[in-house]
């Protein structure tokens, strides 16, 4: 009988179907997520019951998962965060958890150009009213001589650094453990958070949020951003509180947000409503290129360990 693997992300195997057949080639059988959406804990109980493995997505991996596969022995996760799996209960339990950090770096960044692009030109607003057959201008405005601040300098807030840099942007940085070496070669200033939230005209989001669960922008944060400025939050859903982001948003205190990821996916909730809000589905790593290896990646790592 064939080892099982539980493969959970629901847009695995979209771009190219070389993630399974790897997996075939090593000679594992493939249990396929079916539900079109992440995964529930009783869900990846249930599919992943005879499973040594799980190439997982954002699905809740908690101890009560975990102590209901007694022969899981790795978690591969597509990507970087790992909020959704219990580390230390894994670790308790001898299982193996792998990432694959590089594989999102540059659809992130690039996508965090993009919305804010979106964000300033109100491109979204533009083609809207196009396909109502509404000709309307609105007034945007320039990347040029805005002042970019980005909240947590890894990987992929170095990346977008570097983009923003390249498009001649002053750039400042904050994150609790500064490159600072790489930060002075690439013409970042590295400041503290209540600096780059009060200084600069357009804030990005690049961080795993905190470990407890609660927002790292929450009200008093929010109310330290420089007036008439623009937030693009591409990291995760929770890391700014969404109550005082709609608060500023409606009350004029910032001109505009890009929101990528939310506390409750798939989201329908008040920023729908907003016209100073440029939305998106949770796209971040959903490039081709990058979706592609990144699952590569991930489906390398899990049979790495499985095999020693």
């Amino acid at each position: 009988m064939k080892p099982k693997v539980l493969t959970s992300p629901s847009s695995m195997g979209q771009v190219g179907s070389e993630p399974f057949d790897l997996l075939k080639e090593h000679g594992y059988e493939i249990i396929n997520n079916p539900f079109g959406r992440k995964l529930t804990e009783d869900e990846v109980i249930e599919l992943a019951k005879d499973c040594i493995g799980i190439v997982a997505g954002v699905e809740p991996l908690t101890p009560r998962v975990m102590d209901a596969l007694p022969i899981l022995r790795c978690i591969s996760r597509v990507g970087v965060g790992m909020d959704s799996v219990d580390l230390d209960y894994a670790k308790k339990k001898g299982i193996i958890v792998t990432n694959t950090p590089d594989g999102p770096t540059r659809g992130v960044a690039e996508l965090t150009l993009a919305l804010t692009l979106s964000l300033l030109r109100k491109i979204p607003q533009a083609d809207a009213n196009m396909k109502n057959r509404i000709w309307k201008k609105q007034i945007g405005n320039l990347f040029l001589g805005k002042k970019i601040g980005i909240i947590g300098l890894g990987r992929i807030g170095r990346t977008v650094a570097e983009l923003f840099r390249a498009l001649g942007n002053t750039v400042s940085g904050y994150d609790l453990y500064p490159d600072l070496d790489w930060a002075k070669s690439h013409d970042v200033e590295v400041l503290d958070l209540e600096s780059v939230l009060s200084n600069s005209d357009i804030i990005t989001l690049h961080v795993p949020g905190n470990s407890d669960g609660s927002p790292m922008l929450g009200k008093n944060e929010i109310s330290k951003i420089k007036s008439g400025a623009f937030l693009i939050n591409v990291a995760r859903g929770g890391v700014v509180d969404e109550s005082a982001l709609l608060e500023a948003l409606k009350y004029d205190h910032l001109a505009g947000a890009a929101i990528d990821v939310f506390s409750e996916e798939p989201y329908s909730g008040p920023f729908c409503d907003l016209d100073n809000v440029v939305l998106t589905p949770h796209l971040g790593s959903y490039a081709k290129e990058g979706k592609l290896q990144m699952e590569i990646d991930a489906v390398q790592n899990l049979i790495d360990v499985l095999k020693k």
